[in-house]
């Protein structure tokens, strides 16, 4: 009803707001009708591992791969001097002759080969390292943010360095690219930079190569139990090539570049199927929070599949990636009444160094004592592996719904391209079924 005693002018007006107001809302209706009828994204939860997410960019965004390399390769420049750091304090230990053998039941104490003057000059020639890592590490990621966290992955292991996913920790190499552009190829790069961390690397090349082969290094490292090839970001057999004056990472390198990530990044694909349907995807990545089920769980109820990586090479260490670890987490997460719905994707990584161990004869039963007394061939205890983490999803699962598994070694591009094709297809004709657009 218009206002009573309302004059032509006013009745003008009310009806001049009551059009634009009409109008407005017809058009968020409209566009309310165009998101519903819209196809809905395939959205994935990623529970581990950074580098299953660089491989779907490589896959469907390899031009960002290319424009990071800068970025990367002071990555890669932290994880070398860390590792050298690592031995570096293996020699330290070594100077004391005996240490005890912590991993021994018996407490005994365990004695170090005998460090000769040569080893303990290439160690002080190498020291400079420590300056490199501290300032790689400021830069990346600066002591004073709150966005970067230590963290402590086990007793062989330097605390890790952690940085909040929202951060734009890459800006920071920026301007060894020339003119602030994004590095594309050996041109792009300012080689002249004098904070330019490879220089020192370049210099040290040679001794890095001597102490990394030398023997009596190799078995003080083996009596430790320290083996680096474990380590993320290990790149010490390559060390010739990736210290060399104008080194740019390939792909392979960025896939194997270890720098740990907090909190939740959100990314968006457009991928294809073999049958050329494309679709968008989103690919949330909740980083080093994977362990706090219980928080994130509720922003996450809607995905239609969850891939959760679980390294099966650390069955005989004391790292954080622990079995028991893992075991307590797949448990919660195929438990968690929120995601009863949710379609399960399990890797099972790591699977060349898992097996490098069990053709080296290190008894799967001494760590995973159910395994009992079963042949220790890598076909059985990989596939005991398998059948615990399925069964245990089923004693814990009240509802059906998709559980696919496969072993993997994702800095492996070409049988993580295949595995990763294989899912898209499932993933994209399940949505579009649902969708009703099959």
């Amino acid at each position: 009803m218009p206002p009573e005693f309302e004059t032509p002018e006013e009745r003008d007006w009310r009806l001049q707001k009551e059009e634009e107001a009409k109008r407005v809302s017809n058009a968020i209706d409209e566009e309310l009708n165009k998101e519903r009828k819209a196809p809905k994204p395939v959205k994935i939860l990623l529970l581990g591992k950074s580098t299953t997410l660089k491989n779907f960019q490589l896959m469907h965004e390899p031009k960002a791969f290319g424009k990071e390399r800068a970025s990367w390769r002071a990555v890669i420049y932290l994880n070398i001097v860390r590792s050298f750091h690592l031995i570096m304090d293996a020699m330290d230990r070594a100077q004391g002759r005996t240490v005890m053998a912590g991993d021994h039941e018996d407490g005994e104490f365990l004695e170090l080969p005998r460090l000769s003057a040569e080893h303990l000059k290439i160690k002080r020639r190498l020291s400079p390292l420590l300056q490199v890592e501290d300032g790689l590490m400021n830069q990346i990621s600066p002591v004073q943010s709150a966005d970067r966290e230590i963290t402590h992955p086990g007793r062989t292991s330097l605390k890790e360095i952690a940085v909040n996913s929202a951060t734009q920790w890459k800006d920071a190499f920026g301007r060894l690219v020339r003119g602030g552009r994004l590095c594309e190829d050996l041109e792009d790069m300012d080689w002249g930079d004098p904070n330019n961390p490879g220089k020192l690397l370049n210099a040290c090349s040679e001794d890095m190569v001597r102490l990394w082969h030398d023997p009596v290094i190799q078995e003080l490292l083996l009596r430790l139990k320290i083996r680096m090839e474990d380590h993320a970001g290990f790149f010490l057999d390559s060390l010739e090539r990736v210290t060399a004056a104008r080194y740019l990472p390939t792909d392979d390198d960025i896939l194997r570049a270890r720098l740990k990530t907090l909190g939740v990044s959100e990314h968006q694909f457009r991928m294809k199927t073999s049958t050329g349907v494309s679709k968008d995807w989103r690919i949330y990545d909740v980083g080093g929070h994977r362990s706090q089920v219980t928080a994130w769980v509720p922003f996450f109820d809607d995905m239609d599949a969850i891939i959760f990586l679980a390294p099966i090479s650390a069955f005989d260490q004391m790292l954080e990636e622990d079995p028991k670890v893992n075991r307590l987490l797949w448990i919660n997460l195929v438990s968690n009444e929120l995601l009863s719905r949710t379609n399960i994707i399990l890797f099972l990584n790591k699977f060349d160094i898992f097996q490098a161990k069990i053709e080296a004869g290190i008894p799967l039963a001494r760590y995973v004592t159910s395994y009992r007394n079963r042949p220790n061939d890598v076909t059985s205890t990989s596939e005991y592996l398998q059948k615990k983490f399925a069964a245990l999803m089923k004693s814990h699962t009240k509802l059906p719904r998709m559980f696919y598994s496969h072993f993997t070694t994702v800095t492996d591009t070409k049988s993580t391209k295949y595995v990763l094709s294989n899912l898209q297809d499932m993933l994209m004709r399940q949505n579009f079924a649902e969708c009703d657009l099959t």
